[in-house]
């Protein structure tokens, strides 16, 4: 089944101030994780296995490279046996990248946040209003989107339109 998000990325330079705000906004905190994001090469979207004590999921995304809100189809597989999944899908497709982070992990009702740090890139937010939790229309998704970016005081400097995959690859070259 396909889902939607409308999705912001954005580099913190100040994660405590939108902690303190998710908290005094009881917002629920769901944990902190240590995920290992496996990218492997695809011809379309993006694939990758998330590996992480909270969540373990094969995700394939398909979403535009811009700032601000963004939309991305997506399709989630809960996933038992990592390990195993992981070396088929690399023997198979080969790994493009892998981007390790720790993140925290908040909801408010439908709106899934994120304050992530990933080595050799820094510290971002992220805002995903879904409709897996909710029955809302794309619209619907960015208000709430565009709700908090004005609460966190997002500077549109400060969006970022790739993924940290992306970023990393960027890196490297």
């Amino acid at each position: 089944m396909s889902f939607l998000n409308v999705e912001i990325k954005a580099v913190s330079k100040d994660p405590g101030f939108i902690r303190n705000y998710l908290l005094s906004h009881s917002a629920a905190f769901k944990g902190m994780d240590k995920q290992t994001d496996t990218y492997f090469n695809v011809p379309n979207g993006r694939l990758k296995l998330r590996e992480g004590n909270i969540e373990n999921n094969l995700i394939f995304y398909e979403r535009t490279d811009q700032a601000g809100p963004k939309s991305s189809h997506f399709h989630l597989v809960k996933v038992e046996d990592a390990a195993g999944l992981k070396e088929v899908l690399t023997k198979s497709t080969g790994i493009k990248v892998v981007v390790k982070k720790e993140r925290e992990i908040y909801y408010i009702g439908n709106v899934k946040f994120h304050i992530d740090i990933v080595p050799g890139l820094g510290s971002f937010v992220e805002i995903e209003a879904g409709n897996i939790l909710a029955d809302l229309s794309r619209e619907q998704l960015k208000e709430q989107c565009d709700f908090y970016l004005n609460e966190f005081k997002i500077r549109t400097e400060d969006l970022v339109d790739v993924s940290y995959s992306d970023m990393l690859l960027a890196e490297l070259k």
